[in-house]
């Protein structure tokens, strides 16, 4: 099976090679096929972006700060992209050396136009703008967690220097051919722990550095637009079959197969949620039936291309029943206020999916079978580790950053700019004008 575990090794081995070794690699023919498809995966997962996550988000708000949302993904998914070519490529996928960091041969992706991958019929350009859009939404899916009060230059600037000092290096230890995967073995393939577990678990250290909104969680506070966070989900659902299909790097039976277990995930995650409702709150609900698919999407992410349709559907079924319990605790026991549920829904579903992922890729559940010398226990071990490392990392980084950017940019905005709200206080504008 190709997967980017393979497609990094060789970006490493390509990367270190010597010019005469990098010029005949370059002289082999690039599949247009693969290409089309990898350029349109990527098209997909900024369709994810902008206009899936601002819709998804802005509709979950209050109308007073839908516009501050979209501004804020907008924002983050820009600077994360620019970052991207500048530095954040290369700092994830330059030439390996200590399997920590990536080296800077590839900055400004100078010298990757003709490079050609292992196997794969894709230039490294083409991979490199295909990864770009994962580096531009991982930093926005934490929006959801300060909407409502977070200052927007604090936004900014926590989310770039967070592009650069959490995504790069955590990309370059699992897809990178960086230490988790070399060393531990441990498997993602396609965010679950580069993705959702860095985004979910930074979010929650936010939320508690920036502290609950004004009146939660006695205040209710309901969402202004249910049906613009189900037009959100849906172009969310949509682009994910780029986020997970265009992981395998190639138009094959690998990208069929991954994108069936995500659109079979998403689809039991949300009737299983919609159930849950009936049975809890009395009423399935839009709002239920869209959060419900978005945790089957992230929980399905670190297997889709490793596991079989059927257990794709009992990891929808686990991502309703961990998920929504998980959103209970968070916020009603807790107290913490993760607004949008980042770290209950993301998080929680990619880490879930990150380590059952030892279960289902097992060849008698029809997954793709285990590295040679590795079993069901060994699997599971580099998995934890995986997420493990990943989690404290984020955790500690994200902190860092946070109080670091807060010495310049103040992390919240006044109590009388939330109570009137941010997208005239921030921004000068109003979303609805119904005068």
């Amino acid at each position: 099976m190709r997967s980017k575990l393979g497609l990094t090794a060789g970006i490493a081995m390509l990367a270190g090679a010597s010019p005469a070794l990098a010029q005949a690699a370059a002289t082999g023919a690039v599949d247009t096929g693969d290409t089309a498809w990898i350029l349109t995966s990527s098209a997909l997962v900024l369709l994810m972006t902008m206009p899936g996550l601002t819709l998804f988000y802005g509709g979950l708000v209050r109308a007073k700060n839908f516009l501050s949302v979209l501004v804020q993904v907008g924002a983050i998914a820009a600077i994360a992209s620019t970052l991207w070519i500048i530095v954040g490529y290369t700092l994830a996928f330059g030439s390996v050396t200590s399997g920590w960091i990536g080296a800077g041969n590839a900055w400004m992706l100078i010298g990757t136009g003709q490079l050609l991958h292992g196997e794969l019929g894709i230039s490294e350009r083409t991979f490199a703008l295909f990864q770009l859009t994962f580096a531009a939404i991982t930093p926005a899916l934490m929006v959801g967690a300060w909407v409502d009060r977070a200052r927007f230059g604090w936004v900014v600037g926590f989310s770039a220097l967070w592009s650069l000092i959490v995504y790069a290096p955590v990309a370059h230890w699992v897809w990178g051919q960086g230490w988790l995967a070399t060393k531990m073995g441990t498997l993602d393939f396609a965010g679950g722990i580069v993705v959702h577990t860095t985004a979910g678990v930074s979010a929650l250290v936010a939320a508690l550095l920036l502290g609950r909104r004004q009146g939660f969680p006695k205040t209710l506070m309901l969402p202004h637009s249910p049906s613009l966070t189900m037009a959100g989900a849906a172009l969310l659902w949509v682009g994910w079959f780029g986020f997970n299909g265009g992981s395998a790097l190639a138009a094959s039976d690998d990208a069929a197969s991954a994108i069936i277990n995500t659109h079979v995930a998403a689809s039991v995650a949300a009737l299983a949620w919609l159930l849950i409702e009936r049975f809890t709150v009395g009423k399935p609900t839009s709002v239920g039936f869209a959060t419900g698919a978005i945790a089957g999407l992230a929980t399905v992410t670190p297997a889709a291309g490793y596991i079989s349709p059927g257990a794709a559907m009992l990891l929808g079924v686990i991502a309703a029943a961990g998920c929504y319990p998980m959103i209970q605790l968070v916020k009603q026991k807790l107290k913490i206020d993760d607004s949008l549920d980042v770290f209950a829904v993301h998080g929680v579903g990619g880490i879930m999916g990150s380590l059952l992922l030892a279960v289902f890729i097992s060849p008698s559940l029809g997954g793709t079978g285990y590295a040679e010398g590795f079993g069901m226990a060994n699997q599971l071990v580099a998995q934890a580790v995986g997420v493990g490392v990943v989690a404290l990392y984020s955790a500690i980084a994200s902190a860092v950053i946070a109080v670091m950017v807060s010495l310049f940019f103040p992390m919240r905005v006044s109590e009388d700019a939330e109570r009137e709200g941010l997208d005239i206080t921030s921004h000068g504008e109003r979303a609805w004008e119904l005068d």
